[in-house]
């Protein structure tokens, strides 16, 4: 009797507890929590993270000679001709932050859109967003990881090979041309993107004008292959004006890294050379006042006081090279400034705000690009008018930093007048305003420097550099690929030469 009563309990038991267990899948899943993600969110968080890293103050922006620290350090780069590795080393700033914020969301993002006919232009625009992501890491570090980069969610690919900028360059081609052309405004526009709000003109302007930069990037290595892909961007249609910018734009809650470094703990690291400062006041140009301040007579970082600030061009004395924190002590005795402190710095409060945009690509080069191709005779049109354009663009495109940066119509008239295009100076004239107009877009103005030899810069004079030529021509892999990835980074090495700051990438021919 007692075994039947037992037998008896546990059915009744197992009877409750089956009971009990109706909807305990259901109460254990969070109603709120999302079950996929929507590609445009991931494409906006990758566009956000494409502003460029504070490691451009390092090596990018030194080497040009526009701005640089004359502290040693964390800061050591292009200010001494140096490199900078380790594990968080400003050589793999552009690496780090595109292959681990950028590359890795684009892939993703192309993997749920190539077969999903109602987010066709989302897959178009992240193919065009790729390109130029790729466009700077090769520029930057030469043979890269491409065709299997941004694969180890996916594929579970951790070591991808390194291809080779030649391949990479010709693929570049191939997606701009072939995502500009199937751009379709007939479709579902993307309007949650942040860039251009789903404006299929504007996007296909952004990847035309793209195509532009690659073709000109070609001249010294193939030009034949470069003309082609120029009149292949201006068939499609460039930019028109600077409401086709692309650019990153910064608030509160997304700040500008670089804007961000230079208001707090390096507030008081970072000068303008004396090269740009220069050039900019021996040409009476009105873009210095908006780029520059001069914190007249601080003997210190917090004697850099608004009190302090003049903006007038005429007081700007940008720091000269070849000084480290040591040396340029003396040297700003010599130029009769009460301390270092005393040098004109990049204008925290209008292009280096926090919040200030990041331009990527941009009207202004594009003209300027365009007037090369021009007095190339590679397209129709005059050479001056595009540099004309071109100039004018750029100096309109400060007011988009800051109400208080904006250039006068009538400044920006005065200035052509007093400093025109002239046909037997064209390439200097050209590419030394490429070199202004790209300001703060580190990577870009690098490029071009290598490409077109201009501006004509005197070396950087520090002793102790550890290049044997005169400008660093590259910057070297990430101390961590040895560790991750060292087969196919050898491979590159093999192809490409020494993992050093000398050797050229493919396009860069002597």
């Amino acid at each position: 009797m007692r075994t039947i009563l037992l037998t008896l309990s546990l059915f009744t038991l197992l009877a409750c507890l089956g009971s009990c267990d109706k909807g305990f899948d259901q109460l254990n899943v969070n109603p709120t929590a999302a079950t996929s993600l929507n590609p445009v969110f991931t494409f906006n968080n990758a566009m956000i993270s494409t502003a460029f890293p504070t490691s451009i103050l390092v090596f990018e922006e030194p080497i040009v000679q526009q701005l640089f620290s004359p502290n040693s350090g964390i800061l050591s780069g292009g200010n001494f001709n140096i490199d900078n590795r380790g594990p968080t080393g400003a050589n793999g700033g552009i690496w780090r932050q595109y292959y681990q914020n950028v590359v890795r969301y684009l892939i993703d993002i192309q993997d749920q859109t190539k077969s999903d006919a109602s987010r066709a232009n989302l897959y178009q625009m992240s193919r065009i967003w790729k390109a130029y992501t790729f466009m700077v890491l090769t520029d930057t570090y030469g043979d890269i990881p491409y065709a299997q980069a941004g694969l180890g969610y996916l594929s579970g690919n951790i070591t991808p090979q390194y291809d080779a900028q030649q391949a990479i360059y010709n693929d570049l081609i191939k997606e701009l041309t072939e995502a500009s052309a199937a751009l379709d405004a007939g479709k579902a526009t993307e309007s949650g993107e942040i860039t251009y709000g789903g404006d299929i003109t504007k996007w296909r302007r952004l990847g035309y004008s793209t195509l532009l930069r690659v073709g000109m990037r070609l001249t010294k290595i193939n030009p034949t292959l470069a003309q082609a892909t120029v009149v292949k961007a201006l068939a499609g249609g460039l930019m028109q004006s600077n409401a086709d910018n692309a650019a990153v734009r910064n608030n509160a809650n997304y700040q500008n890294p670089v804007g961000t470094l230079i208001n707090s703990t390096e507030a008081a690291n970072f000068y303008l050379t004396g090269t740009f400062v220069d050039y900019l006041k021996a040409t009476a140009d009105p873009r210095l006042p908006s780029i520059a301040v001069r914190y007249v007579g601080a003997r210190s970082g917090p004697e850099q006081t608004a009190t302090r600030a003049d903006r007038s061009a005429s007081v700007q004395i940008g720091m000269p090279l070849g000084y480290d924190n040591g040396t340029i002590v003396a040297k700003a005795q010599a130029n009769k400034l009460a301390s270092f402190y005393d040098y004109t710095q990049l204008d925290r409060t209008r292009l280096g705000k926090f919040d200030a945009p990041c331009f990527l690509v941009t009207y202004a080069q594009t003209q300027l690009l365009l007037a090369e191709a021009a007095q190339r005779g590679w397209v129709s049109g005059n050479a001056a008018d595009y540099y004309n354009a071109g100039v004018t663009a750029h100096m309109q495109q400060l007011a988009d930093y800051d109400v208080n940066a904006a250039v006068s119509s009538s400044a920006i008239t005065t200035y052509l007048q007093a400093n025109p295009y002239v046909a037997s100076r064209a390439l200097e004239l050209i590419n030394t305003q490429y070199w202004i107009a790209s300001f703060l877009n580190g990577p870009e103005v690098f490029a071009n420097f290598r490409r077109s030899g201009f501006p004509s810069l005197t070396p950087n004079p520090y002793p102790g550099k550890e290049i044997k030529g005169n400008f660093i021509r590259r910057l070297s892999y990430p101390d961590t690929e040895i560790a991750v990835n060292q087969a196919s980074r050898q491979s590159a090495i093999d192809r490409q030469g020494a993992d050093d700051l000398e050797s050229r990438v493919w396009w860069d021919k002597q």
